[in-house]
């Protein structure tokens, strides 16, 4: 190093990686919307959010496509924030927040859902779609503090 460090913010390599995360986001959140508007994937979801202690009581509520379709549309609104942040940075907060629910959801339902965990040779396996949300969490977090 010469003392001459540029931000990692300024970094090419920076917003590259910034904006395939921030493509392949919204591209997944806008696929997993548009897929929760089918029974397969209402119904898919249904015991994660049926023994959640923050959604149990949704199905009293509306029926199971309708739970679902609302889920959803929340998807989609935020897999187009994040695409419209990217001309409009005000947005940015209000998508990366949306990011930090439904993951942070998501996420735990791990460890809310009866018979989610398994044991296969010795080594506890889930259905890993829920996996992914790691990193999606991580990326809301790291643009909700992106200033801009």
């Amino acid at each position: 190093m010469n003392g001459t460090s540029t931000p990692i913010r300024n970094h090419p390599t920076y917003a590259l990686g910034y904006y395939i995360s921030l493509a392949g986001a919204s591209l997944i959140l806008f696929w997993i919307g548009i897929f929760k508007f089918t029974p397969t994937e209402a119904a898919a979801i249904k015991p994660l959010i049926e023994n959640h202690f923050l959604t149990f009581f949704v199905y009293q509520i509306a029926d199971v496509q309708t739970v679902s379709n609302a889920i959803g549309a929340i998807e989609i609104i935020i897999a187009a924030l994040l695409i419209f942040s990217v001309k409009f940075a005000f947005l940015r907060k209000y998508a990366a927040m949306g990011m930090i629910g439904i993951f942070l959801v998501t996420l735990s339902y791990l460890f809310t859902t009866p018979g989610i965990w398994k044991m296969v040779d010795g080594v506890p396996v889930t259905d890993f779609f829920i996996i992914k949300d790691v990193m999606f969490l991580g990326f809301g977090l790291m643009i909700y503090q992106i200033e801009k």
